[in-house]
């Protein structure tokens, strides 16, 4: 049965002032400019620019730097497709908002435009770098002129049989229009001039198949690669035998991707099918040439195309970082991190790995990946099993393209006679094609789809199963702040929240008939739910902070997510600050609150963490009179950041933690650690950078702390053993 509580789930007040004010220091109304807000687009640049950093740090193994390399590449592609070319749109369209850091569209593009070179240079030094390194470690990427006799013939074979007849060469000129290039599409354009005499020189155009692997590896030993572009120009005279090569170059493109949905949309399917077709064929945001592309050529492209110059970029060295994953991936496990395994909580092992009777007898959290994803998949493969389940309801924004163990276990379900509903959230950015194609597989096998809501992106995360038991139905529940996505929760820090309290089950109930068919209830008894009453809840937990430090008692609020961007909430954080109250923020990517800035935000500190995985946990702790950690705080995990499109316009949830190991484990471990770690934190400034926390050789990993130390509220049995209960506070940490 269900432990005693920590925490007792109370109402929040909530003021109607639109933030916490100050007698000591009031705070005018929210107000543009920069010197109260950081500009979101540069504060993501920063947080690339930190991913990035990585990829120099010499303690981390080699072809885990060349990962962090390509990450970064990966990373700023879609950037561009989505955030940059939403300012372009902006621009087009005439638009002049200023954003809360008091730039324009325009003023901001010039900005980022200016500091993604800056970014695309340094990636470019460190490809330099690292490929030495690569050599002196026995992986070579080689250029065409080192290749052996022996692998020149090999490589010529292996054009001729592997990449020749994938090849489509196009000529340019009035009877061959410029083609079609697809977002991200690379291709090598050339300067040819035919041995007939008489014959005009003429421009020539080779699309370079994204199914062809970028880095050709060659036989024998050691390892030595030649990238696809140089193998095709070494024999153009393959396809171009009664030509002369002039000159050449190599260029790649980036589309607007973003997908706009109209709310008449009748079939939402249809018309994300519809959507993902035109989304080929966005508009050109930026377009990479190599610098030693002829101005001939590079002018003709430029007009094909019909890009602005202000939107070309010269790349000296390799087009395209992101592609360097593939050279991750070479078979140099020496070369990578230590293998890690996950671990299986033990309390579910003890209980014959009966999920439903470890849930009874206490809630549980699952913390990824240093704890298996195996864990949910078990829990939907055994309610799909178990003939006492009688109904699974389940939430799936990103899943896997093939093979999703979760939609398997519902298709499962579903066929042995079970009510099974899934809500497929079909705008979930570069995940659409795979979730309708799931979709479909689902709606065949008898599962019921529904999309969610028009006008808002289902974000939560979240399964209901109601299993007949000898008093009455029982509600077993996962809320998570990651996706039901295997391959992620191996890298992506995540927490998931097993429980059967009745109040939050009634609760999850009421989500899924809200998603389903709009029925939203009276009151929500525990979670809280956006666009509804998310953004009220946290800025009245602010505010009760702001309650505790006038009246003279403890007040402190301890916050982990991946970003903080609502002008709201920042302000609300600005005068709880200034009110005394103690705020240590861990955000890992977007950060526009300016910390430590005197005056405005002397009582708040921040930082980042970026290393092995991902941090993408979302935790919100208020300590409720009390000096964090302790076990009366309130504390909750969540789907969302802190960002206007999660407060307003998705839905989302924020889940309180009641049971009081679950709590310990939360706050008093996975906090704690996170705000102790100094290897892998930066520490923002209040002019918007970054700098590395300083350490040395003991100082804490939080990454490296939980790959060694069991979870609390996992361990069972094993609880007695003796190991470390919590984290012990550091200096780190207020």
């Amino acid at each position: 049965m269900q432990a005693e509580t920590a925490v007792a789930v109370q109402p929040v007040v909530v003021s109607r002032t639109r933030r916490p004010q100050t007698e000591q220091s009031p705070l005018p109304a929210i107000g543009l400019g920069p010197d109260r807000f950081v500009n979101r687009e540069l504060s993501w640049i920063a947080f690339n620019r930190r991913v990035l950093s990585e990829a120099s740090k010499p303690h981390h193994p080699l072809l885990e730097r060349v990962n962090f390399l390509s990450i970064s590449g990966t990373n700023l592609d879609e950037f561009y497709m989505v955030r940059v070319a939403a300012l372009m749109g902006q621009i087009s369209a005439g638009v002049n908002r200023r954003s809360p850091d008091g730039r324009s569209p325009a003023e901001t593009l010039v900005e980022v435009n200016a500091a993604a070179a800056q970014l695309m240079a340094e990636q470019q030094a460190c490809w330099r770098q690292l490929r030495a390194e690569l050599a002196a470690a026995d992986v070579h990427v080689i250029d065409p002129d080192e290749l052996t006799a022996s692998e020149h013939d090999w490589l010529s074979d292996h054009f001729g049989s592997e990449i020749f007849p994938m090849l489509t060469p196009l000529a340019i000129d009035p009877a061959h229009p410029f083609p079609f290039i697809a977002n991200l599409g690379f291709a090598l354009v050339m300067s040819l001039r035919p041995r007939m005499a008489g014959a005009r020189n003429l421009h020539a155009l080779i699309p370079i198949p994204a199914v062809l692997p970028r880095f050709i590896r060659l036989p024998g030993s050691p390892l030595r690669f030649v990238m696809l572009e140089d193998v095709i120009r070494t024999f153009v005279d393959r396809i171009y035998n009664n030509c002369e090569l002039l000159g050449y170059g190599t260029f790649r493109i980036i589309r607007d991707s973003e997908i706009e949905l109209h709310e008449e949309a009748e079939d939402l399917v249809r018309s994300f099918q519809t959507l993902l077709r035109k989304r080929r064929r966005g508009n050109v945001v930026r377009l990479k040439i190599n610098a030693q592309m002829p101005p001939d050529l590079r002018e003709t492209v430029l007009q094909e195309l019909r890009v602005d110059p202000a939107n070309v970029v010269e790349a000296d060295g390799i087009i395209g970082v992101a592609a360097l994953a593939e050279i991750v991936e070479c078979g140099r496990d020496d070369l990578r991190f230590e293998s890690f395994e996950p671990r299986f909580p033990e309390r579910i092992r003890s209980t014959g790995d009966d999920c439903f009777a470890a849930i009874r007898k206490k809630d549980l959290i699952v913390h990824h990946p240093y704890e298996s994803f195996d864990v949910v998949v078990q829990f939907l493969r055994q309610a799909a099993r178990d003939p006492e389940v009688l109904a699974i309801k389940q939430t799936l924004y990103r899943t896997p393209r093939e093979d999703s163990p979760v939609v398997d276990a519902l298709i499962e379900a579903a066929e042995a006679g079970k009510s099974v509903t899934a809500l497929v959230e079909l705008k979930a950015r570069f995940n659409e094609e795979a979730n309708i194609k799931l979709s479909r597989d689902m709606e065949r096998a008898g599962v019921h789809v529904v999309y969610g809501f028009m006008g808002l992106k289902t974000h939560a995360k979240a399964s209901l199963v109601i299993r007949q038991e000898p008093n009455g139905p029982i509600s077993y529940v996962h809320f998570g702040t990651g996706n039901y996505h295997p391959a992620t929760a191996k890298i992506y820090t995540d927490l998931s929240l097993f429980t059967c309290d009745p109040v939050i089950g009634r609760d999850a109930g009421a989500l899924f008939n809200l998603l389903t068919g709009y029925a939203e209830p009276e009151t929500w008894q525990a979670i809280k739910v956006a666009p509804a009453h998310l953004r009220r809840t946290l800025l009245g937990l602010i505010e009760q902070e702001v309650t505790h430090a006038r009246a003279g008692r403890p007040a402190s609020i301890w916050i982990k997510a991946n970003a903080l961007v609502d002008p709201e909430v920042i302000d609300a954080l600005y005068g709880a600050g200034q009110a005394g109250v103690a705020i240590e923020l861990v955000v890992r990517g977007v950060c526009c609150l300016r910390p430590g800035v005197p005056g405005l935000s002397d009582n708040i500190r921040a930082k980042s963490i970026v290393g092995r995985f991902l941090e993408h946990a979302r935790i919100y702790c208020f300590g409720n009179g009390r000096k964090l950690p302790s076990r009366r705080a309130k504390v909750f995990i969540s789907s969302a950041d802190l960002m206007p499109r999660n407060l307003d316009r998705r839905c989302e949830t924020m889940v309180p933690i009641l049971n009081p190991t679950v709590h310990q484990q939360v706050l008093d471990q996975i906090m704690v650690a996170n705000l102790n770690d100094r290897t892998q934190s930066w520490e923002m400034q209040g002019d918007g950078t970054y700098r590395p926390m300083q350490g040395d050789a003991k100082s804490e990993s939080a990454h490296q702390y939980f790959m060694d130390n069991p979870s609390l509220s996992g361990r069972g049995k094993a609880l007695r053993t003796g190991a470390p209960r919590s984290v012990p506070l550091g200096k780190s940490a207020t």
